[in-house]
């Protein structure tokens, strides 16, 4: 090992739904931002304090076309990827810059459309959209993943 490391894990909630943008060739790529929440207590007024960090994940491809399919604003997923810092120039030369997370794994934890159907009573039979493959049912974490929480 070369003693580096870029690495994050986040499970938070959508900020909005995912925004696709889609390339000559057939690739796209997915956008959305998420928000994680760390809840603490004021010690010196007793006041619950609620501190939001807001992440701008970035999916590729088929994992993309799979989080535009099934996820949606205030759902919850747990990610794995790597930070990328990028920059570019604005039409009026404004040099941006951003941060953003660019996802390798996810795993859906719940979704606006299967607390649907479950209340709808629908009880469709799933599988594992976050491992890559397309089901018409919202995927669900497998037996024995390992998620830290």
């Amino acid at each position: 090992m070369n003693g580096t490391l870029n690495k994050v894990i986040l499970i938070g909630h959508l900020g909005d739904d995912v925004k696709m943008h889609y390339f000559e060739g057939g690739n796209c790529i997915g956008r959305f931002p998420l928000a994680t929440n760390e809840i603490y207590i004021n010690k010196t007024t007793g006041e619950k304090i609620t501190s939001t960090e807001w992440h701008n994940l970035v999916v590729r491809n088929k994992a993309a076309e799979i989080c535009e399919k099934y996820l949606s604003k205030g759902d919850k997923i747990y990610v794995e990827g790597r930070i990328k810092s990028r920059q570019w120039q604005t039409e009026e030369g404004v040099t941006k810059y951003t941060t953003e997370i660019q996802v390798t794994e996810f795993t859906f934890l719940n979704t606006k459309k299967e607390f649907e159907q479950k209340q709808g009573g629908y009880n469709p039979q799933g599988g594992d959209a976050s491992r890559g493959t397309s089901y018409d049912s919202p995927p669900t974490a497998l037996e024995g993943d390992d998620l830290p929480f």
